[in-house]
């Protein structure tokens, strides 16, 4: 294998641990919150809150992964339509 065939799978592999990062910090991005009544009498609800730190680590996280899937994607493309030369 070239360089840049292992470059670019080693980018793409990247991006799937920077994928599988990002979910694993979504799941944990957000929780429930208690809601005190309006009114007296009525019953206490919930809510969903993010934690904002963890959202954009999520966010990072995605980012990353994108443009590392597409760039090793792109380098591996063109390492494979490359002729290989051999120079005398």
């Amino acid at each position: 294998m070239r360089a840049a065939t292992i470059r670019a799978l080693v980018e793409l592999a990247l991006a799937g641990a920077a994928a599988a990062g990002c979910a694993a910090s979504w799941l944990n991005v957000s929780y429930l919150a208690l809601v005190a009544p309006v009114i007296d009498g009525e019953p206490v609800t919930t809510s969903v809150t993010y934690q904002p730190r963890m959202l954009l680590l999520v966010l990072l996280l995605a980012t990353i992964a994108g443009v590392l899937a597409v760039i090793g994607t792109a380098r591996l493309r063109r390492a494979r339509r490359r002729p290989t030369t051999s120079i005398p």
